[in-house]
């Protein structure tokens, strides 16, 4: 096929996706149901390969659904299902409109050696036992990052700027959301590789997608074989150049009309900037696709060198540019999960308000015994910390979906392999007892199904009290918050002295929930805390119910 509406169907298709896949991580008022946050992640090569080693299921199929398209169609899942690819696209686009010569390229030898010694240390890596090299370079959960560290903030400043706007004309249809701080050490990866891509992308287009990323490159040594690709008609080719200008590969070297086939993602750039008609997307013939092998491409660059660029390089034709769509059709709701989802994310953002005209007592002296946490806690569902390490990607959708933000992203708690995956910070919030949102939208398996009333006799952690730290102790004052808040009635109080209760533990039946931590008022430390369990266990059904919306309304924060 020669028409350019080939590059049509790739700009609306690839701005369609991207713009659901950056409103999985962007959806602060939780209008997308789990159902659906799984069906559009479904086809992202890595999470998908994960869950299904992990879960073998038709729901994990996704990347044999790549596989096969790769086969037919060459490396198009860079060009049309990559998010990452899609922002690279966006970020080029962008630098064409401020400066022309950056939307100009050539063509250029390939980084064979870099490339492919990625991809191997990578696969040794994973191998291994370890998805440090899968979380550090996997593009949708580098995307993912990007979203949930950089934009996700913006949009919450928007609307709670628009928010407090509305109110003032007494309009309550948006809401102000709790904006909880992450550690300053936990923007370094997300900064280093936005910039590192957008800085490829800007100047060389798609060098990032063709020197550095492992699925790339993998996917390039598949689409060897691919059934259909782009090819040059010889005898209608005049070598003018405007396919290599438009190449934002650079991989077609014109002048021996050739296509490296291992780095083009049949973006259809050069069909629509060929005047020729001598470039069209059909069925492979031998003889003018090169695999990117360095000694080929060499001579090729030689050759160019040495024939110097014709004057149609230098003024090409204004070429195809690829852009995103303006809109997307808006999606239905599961009014029921919204509404659960939407009260849950009106109790965590009041927490804070709350907190300034609550009842309970506030310390007048700093704690001073630490908090003696041996193992971090990780997330329900996640089986036991090796499981989880092993299986997650840091994409970071579970601590953008968390309506409570106990989900922070990790920095030593794990060790160098588990850099950047969620782990429970109960000074910041608790895990809902009535909730399992960052399980429903895991796309790796490293957070395994949970029913709800299994989620609730998981024991993801033990409390442990610390009697040195506690106000009652200390202060000689009335406190129980923790107890108060015990959905399972683990912390209960006791008598102590003249009048006063003080807590007392029952490990068995802890969930780990953090609700009593994160209710403590003691600080730096507090006096009642969880400890991770390295595996998750079996704790015992209480005897009291569920932790009911008397006790939520009346949180001490």
């Amino acid at each position: 096929m020669k028409s350019s509406a080939l590059r049509k169907f790739r700009v609306v298709f690839a701005s369609l996706l991207i713009i659901s896949v950056a409103f999985v991580f962007l959806d602060i008022r939780h209008m997308i149901p789990e159902s659906w946050v799984t069906g559009i992640l479904y086809i992202q090569f890595l999470p998908s390969l994960l869950k299904f080693i992990n879960l073998p299921s038709l729901l994990a199929s996704g990347f044999l659904v790549v596989l096969a398209l790769t086969v037919f169609t060459g490396r198009s899942y860079c060009s049309f299902l990559c998010p990452l690819g899609i922002f690279q696209d966006i970020v080029n686009r962008i630098a064409g409109i401020i400066n022309r010569k950056n939307r100009k390229f050539r063509f250029a030898i390939p980084y064979t050696i870099t490339r492919y010694s990625l991809l191997a240390i990578t696969v040794i890596v994973a191998l291994a036992g370890s998805v440090l090299m899968v979380t550090i370079l996997d593009p949708y959960s580098i995307f993912g990052r990007m979203m949930t560290y950089f934009l996700k903030p913006a949009v919450v400043q928007g609307n709670n700027l628009l928010a407090s706007i509305l109110t003032r004309f007494d309009i309550y249809t948006l809401y102000t959301i709790q904006l909880k701080g992450i550690t300053a050490a936990a923007f370094i990866l997300p900064l280093f590789f936005l910039g590192l891509t957008g800085y490829m992308a800007y100047r060389h287009g798609r060098l990032y997608c063709n020197t550095v990323c492992p699925v790339g490159t993998f996917l390039g040594l598949i689409s060897k074989v691919s059934i259909f690709g782009i090819r040059i008609d010889s005898s209608s080719c005049t070598r003018c150049g405007r396919c290599a200008v438009a190449c934002k590969s650079s991989c077609i070297d014109f002048l021996h009309e050739s296509i490296d086939v291992t780095r083009c993602v049949t973006c259809f750039n050069c069909i629509d900037s060929c005047n020729d008609n001598a470039i069209s997307f059909g069925i492979r013939r031998s003889g003018k696709m090169v695999d990117g092998s360095e000694e080929e491409n060499s001579k090729g660059r030689r050759k160019v060198a040495a024939a110097g660029e014709p004057e149609q390089i230098k003024k090409p034709v204004q070429a195809g540019q690829s852009g995103i769509g303006e809109s997307i059709n808006e999606e239905s709701v599961d009014n029921g999960k919204r509404n659960f989802i939407f009260n849950s994310l009106i109790l965590s953002a009041t927490f804070t308000s709350l907190a300034n005209g609550q009842d309970a007592p506030v310390p007048t002296k700093a704690s001073t015994v630490r908090e003696n946490r041996e193992y971090p806690v990780c997330p329900p569902g996640g089986i036991g910390q090796e499981h989880f390490n092993d299986y997650c990607t840091a994409c970071s959708l579970c601590v953008s979906a968390c309506p409570t933000s106990v989900l922070r992203p990790s920095f030593r708690s794990y060790g160098l392999d588990g850099i950047m995956q969620p782990v429970m910070d109960y000074h910041k919030g608790f895990c809902n007892f009535e909730c399992t949102v960052c399980i429903d939208v895991c796309p790796t398996g490293a957070l395994m199904p949970l029913i709800l009333e299994a989620k609730k006799l998981t024991q993801i952690g033990k409390v442990k009290f610390i009697k040195e730290n506690c106000i009652v102790e200390t202060e000689k004052t009335d406190c129980g918050a923790c107890s108060e808040h015990c959905p399972t009635k683990a912390v209960k109080m006791i008598p102590f002295i003249d009048n006063l209760v003080i807590p007392e533990v029952e490990e068995d039946i802890c969930i780990g929930c953090g609700a009593c931590e994160y209710a403590c008022p003691t600080v730096p430390f507090k006096a009642i805390y969880v400890n991770g369990n390295p595996v998750h266990l079996d704790a015992k059904k209480p005897e009291t119910g569920t932790l009911d919306d008397k006790v939520l309304e009346e949180f001490p924060f």
